[in-house]
């Protein structure tokens, strides 16, 4: 049985569970990090850290667990279970006792096709409460997706009032056009670890980034549409709603991809 971690102690992962009646549980009052694991290093440690303490501050999450302690129990949790490629969760629950746990699945990976061919994707109307906060609140998420995977789709892109393209239910959306990258304003969207390095490898590229989402009613002016997370790197999108995009400049989104990886 997989090990994991629960107030920095290691736990069996079985032991890892929520306190139903806790207040907290049943309001979703917690945030959480989703972290890659290749050769048992950490991708981007730091910087996950520094998004989970500010999403703490952003709902008020008052807890005393360190990133120092977390970060150390990461490193026995690889160390304990000899884990080498994975998927890690940090969950923080808050609360008058606030609760801490890591734990860990396989590590995500997608068929070489969804990069050489794309990903289908669709639309849904509504937007991320507090997109500033990676929460627990995720039910818009979770139906928005599981409504595109009855579509037959990998994907949802979440659409605001505006008609904005802002982002998906677990990735970062971007619209090339020529030289120029568009893309939600960080303050409209949770802005992912790996979308700030694939910002930085299009900028290496020549890319000027341009923080102005797409629209539902211009996607089709695009050279090319893509999508970003941690698991996924960058993935060119090949059709929204099923009408397919362009395809003019994926050789550049799997450049993007190419060098985001490299960093990591």
């Amino acid at each position: 049985m997989r090990s994991a971690v629960r107030n920095g102690e290691i736990i069996r992962e079985d032991q890892a569970v929520l306190p139903v009646t806790y207040r907290e549980v049943q309001y979703s009052f917690s945030v959480y990090e989703a972290l890659r694991i290749t050769a048992s290093h950490v991708v981007h440690l730091e910087d996950h850290l520094k998004r989970l303490e500010e999403s703490c501050a952003a709902i008020a999450l008052v807890h005393p667990f360190s990133g120092s302690l977390i970060a150390d129990s990461l490193d026995r949790l690889i160390k304990a279970d000899g884990i080498s490629d994975a998927t890690a969760r940090i969950l923080i629950v808050g609360g008058p006792s606030p609760l801490f746990f890591i734990t860990y699945s396989d590590l995500l990976s997608y068929p070489d096709s969804y990069y050489s061919d794309g990903v289908a994707v669709t639309l849904f109307y509504g937007e991320r409460f507090l997109p500033q906060a990676k929460t627990s609140n995720l039910l818009m998420q979770y139906i928005a997706l599981e409504e595109a995977k009855a579509k037959g789709c990998f994907e949802a892109l979440l659409v605001n009032r505006k008609g904005q393209v802002l982002e998906g239910t677990r990735s970062n959306f971007y619209g090339i056009y020529g030289k120029r990258i568009y893309t939600a304003p960080d303050d409209q969207v949770l802005s992912g670890i790996t979308r700030i390095s694939v910002l930085r490898a299009a900028e290496e590229l020549g890319f000027e980034i341009v923080y102005t989402p797409p629209t539902d009613s211009n996607l089709y002016m695009f050279d090319s549409l893509f999508i970003s997370s941690t698991s996924m790197g960058a993935m060119p999108v090949a059709s929204v709603g099923g009408n397919a995009m362009k395809r003019d400049r994926w050789d550049s989104v799997r450049d993007i991809c190419r060098l985001e990886r490299e960093w990591e």
